[in-house]
C-alpha cells in the first residue's frame, strides 16, 4: 500500500520567475506510438505465424526421407527451414536436396494449409488496424510531429482554425510566416490539404489546451515564436494561455476572449494581447464617431502595404442612439457608446424598432445575419440620415453587407485576426497605433499630411532599427565626438537637401516608449527606432548606417571622400568638397 504523507509534495519557494520551475513538456498525447498499436494489436498474429512455421520446420526436419540411392535421410533443420520459407511464401522451389517421401509430403501439404490460415489471420488483422481510428490517430499524430520537428525557421501555433484562425493563417502565409495548426473539428484539419497556401502547414485535430497537444504541435520546439488562442470557446483559450505561461513562460501569447471575467484571468496568466472583438469594435466606433481623423490614421496604418488613404468616416452629432442587440455584445456597445457621451435607448431584436427617427445612430446586434440586415433596411427606409452599424455573424455574409453598404460593418472574427496579424508582424506599430488612439484630431491630421507627403499615399511598411554596432556602425561612429540628430539622418544619401521617404513613427529609450518624436532629436546609442516607409525604405538610410563619411554628409553637407586616392588628393589640396 502507498503511504498516502507522499503524495503531498513539499511546498516549494513562491517566485514569479517560472523559468525557475521548467518541466519537460510531452512530445506526443499518450496512446500516439503508432509502433506500439502495431506490435500490441498484431502480437497474436506474429505468434500464430512462428508457431505454425516453427511447427513445420521441425516436422519437416523429422518426417522421413531418402536420398537419391533410396538410403535413409532426414532433412536438417536448416534444409527444412529452407523448405518452408519459400513454401510458405508461395515462392515454390520443389523438392530439394532431394525428392520427398510420402510423408515428407504429406507434412509439407499440411504445413501449407497452415501457413495459409495463419497469413491470413495476420493480413486481416493488419487490413483490420489500418481501419482503426486510433490507429490513425496515432499515424496522422507521428507524421505531423515529423513535421514539426523539421521546421526550420520560426514559426506559431494557431489554435483554432475557424474565421479568425484561418484569415490570420492566410495573412502569415503571405510574408511567408510559418505556423502550425490545431482544431478540434477534423474537417477543418482536413481543409488544410487542399488550401492554396506557399508552404506546407502541419495540422493536428485535438483539444488545444492539452499541454500533450500543445507540446506536439512544437510549443518545446526553439523555433517557436508565439502561440494564438483563437478558438470559439473562451474556457479553451484560456486553458491555453495556462499552458503556455505555466510551461513556456517567455513565448508572447494573444488570445481572444468575449467574456470580461475570462479575460481577466488569462491577463493573470501573462497573456500579451487579449482581444475581446466586442469591446474592440465599440472602442473603434466612439473613436470614429468623436474622432473620425484619428480612425483614419490608425485604419491606414493598418491596412496591407501599399493601400490608399480611406475615406474619413463623418462625425455623429450628439444625441441618443438606438442599440437592438443582444448578449455581450449589447452590453459592450452600450458601455463604449455611453463612454462617448451618448444616451442609449436598447430594444430586443424580437421588439423591432417602432419609431427611429428621433435618432443619431443605430445598431444591429442581433446573432442572425439575416434579422440585422432586415432591421437596417427599415431604418434606411425610416431615417436615411441616421448612422448605421451592423453586426455580422458570418464571414460568408459578406457580400450582402457589402451590397448594403451600412455606415459600419462588425465581423469579429475579421477585427480578430487584423489584430493579430498586426501585434505579430509589428508589436510596435501596435503599441504606437495605441498611442495614437489617444490622440486629439489636430494631432492626427497634421502627422497624417506628414506621413503622406513624406512616403505618398500608399499605406507604409513599419520596421525596426537600432542604433548599435550591429546595425549602425557609421552611425556610432560618428556619435562618439559629433551629434546627430533624426532629421539628419533621415536626409537623402545623394541630396541631403531633400529627405528620404521614411518617418520615424516613435522612439524607444532607456525603456520610454515615445510616439512620432520630434525630428530635432538627438540620437543615442541603443535608441530603438521605429520606422514607416515604402518597400525598400531602408536603402535609403543603409550607406549612412554603415559608412561614417556619408553620416558626415547628411549631418553636414560634407562630401569626404571614400577612396584611398581621392582621400591623397584632398591631403594634398587640403580642401573638402561641399555638395548642395
Amino acid at each position: 500500500m502507498v503511504n498516502p504523507l507522499l503524495l503531498v509534495r513539499p511546498r516549494r519557494r513562491r517566485t514569479t520567475d517560472l523559468r525557475q520551475h521548467r518541466v519537460d513538456i510531452p512530445a506526443q498525447p499518450p496512446g500516439a506510438d503508432a509502433i506500439f498499436l502495431l506490435l500490441r494489436r498484431m502480437r497474436m498474429p506474429l505468434i500464430v505465424l512462428v508457431l505454425v512455421f516453427a511447427v513445420s520446420v521441425f516436422g519437416l526436419s523429422a518426417a522421413p526421407g531418402t536420398d537419391s540411392d533410396g538410403n535413409p535421410y532426414h532433412l536438417t533443420i536448416f534444409e527444412a527451414f529452407y523448405v518452408m520459407s519459400y513454401t510458405a511464401t508461395t515462392i515454390g522451389f520443389g523438392e530439394i536436396p532431394y525428392a520427398f517421401s510420402t510423408s515428407q509430403r504429406l507434412w509439407v501439404t499440411g504445413s501449407i494449409y497452415a501457413s495459409v490460415v495463419a497469413w491470413a489471420y495476420a493480413i486481416g488483422m493488419v487490413l483490420s488496424l489500418t481501419q482503426d481510428e486510433s490507429f490513425r490517430d496515432a499515424v496522422a499524430a507521428q507524421r505531423f510531429a515529423r513535421k514539426v520537428r523539421h521546421q526550420q525557421d520560426g514559426f506559431h501555433i494557431i489554435a483554432g482554425y475557424g474565421g479568425a484562425g484561418h484569415r490570420v493563417a492566410h495573412a502569415l502565409d503571405l510574408i511567408r510566416c510559418r505556423f502550425v495548426i490545431i482544431d478540434s473539428d477534423g474537417i477543418r484539419i482536413d481543409r488544410l490539404e487542399t488550401e492554396q497556401l506557399a508552404a506546407e502547414a502541419p495540422g493536428i485535430q485535438g483539444d488545444a489546451a492539452s499541454p500533450a497537444v500543445l507540446g506536439l504541435a512544437g510549443l518545446g520546439h526553439k523555433r517557436c515564436a508565439g502561440v494564438l488562442a483563437l478558438t470559439g470557446d473562451d474556457l479553451v483559450n484560456l486553458g491555453v494561455v495556462q499552458a503556455v505561461h505555466l510551461l513556456r513562460p517567455e513565448l508572447p501569447v494573444i488570445a481572444w476572449s468575449r467574456d470580461r471575467t475570462i479575460a481577466e484571468h488569462m491577463r493573470e496568466f501573462g497573456a500579451t494581447a487579449v482581444l475581446n472583438p466586442y469591446d474592440r469594435f465599440g472602442a473603434y466606433l466612439t473613436i470614429g464617431l468623436r474622432r473620425p481623423v484619428t480612425l483614419q490614421l490608425m485604419q491606414w496604418l493598418m491596412s496591407p502595404l501599399g493601400t490608399p488613404v480611406p475615406d474619413v468616416p463623418h462625425a455623429v452629432p450628439d444625441g441618443t442612439w438606438l442599440v437592438v442587440a443582444e448578449g455581450s455584445f449589447k452590453h459592450e456597445i452600450e458601455r463604449d457608446l455611453h463612454t462617448a457621451g451618448y444616451a442609449v435607448v436598447h430594444r430586443a431584436p424580437h421588439e423591432g424598432i417602432g419609431d427611429c427617427r428621433s435618432f443619431v445612430g443605430f445598431v444591429a446586434g442581433a446573432d442572425s445575419d439575416t434579422v440585422n440586415l432586415a432591421l437596417g433596411a427599415e431604418v434606411r427606409r425610416q431615417a436615411p440620415d441616421v448612422f448605421l452599424c451592423l453586426r455580422q455573424s458570418r464571414a460568408a455574409a459578406a457580400p450582402l453587407y457589402e451590397a448594403f453598404a451600412p455606415d459600419s460593418t462588425f465581423l469579429a472574427t475579421d477585427l480578430v485576426a487584423r489584430e493579430c496579424f498586426a501585434r505579430i508582424v509589428t508589436p510596435r506599430m501596435w503599441k504606437f497605433l495605441e498611442k495614437v488612439g489617444a490622440k486629439d484630431e489636430a494631432w492626427s491630421q497634421a502627422f497624417l499630411d506628414h506621413v503622406v507627403t513624406r512616403c505618398g499615399p500608399g499605406s507604409p511598411n513599419g520596421w525596426r532599427l537600432s542604433i548599435n554596432e550591429a546595425e549602425a556602425p557609421g552611425v556610432m561612429r560618428w556619435l562618439t565626438h559629433d551629434e546627430l540628430t533624426l532629421d539628419q539622418l533621415l536626409r537623402h544619401p545623394a541630396d541631403r537637401e531633400e529627405y528620404a521617404p521614411i518617418v520615424v513613427l516613435a522612439l524607444r529609450r532607456d525603456g520610454i516608449f515615445t510616439a512620432a518624436p520630434p525630428e530635432s532629436t538627438a540620437l543615442r546609442p541603443g535608441d530603438e527606432l521605429l520606422l514607416a516607409s515604402p518597400p525598400r525604405g531602408y536603402a535609403y538610410v543603409r550607406d549612412a548606417l554603415f559608412n561614417e563619411a556619408v553620416v558626415e554628409y547628411v549631418a553636414t553637407g560634407r562630401a569626404v571622400p571614400t577612396t584611398w586616392v581621392w582621400r591623397r588628393v584632398a591631403d594634398l589640396t587640403g580642401r573638402s568638397v561641399v555638395r548642395r
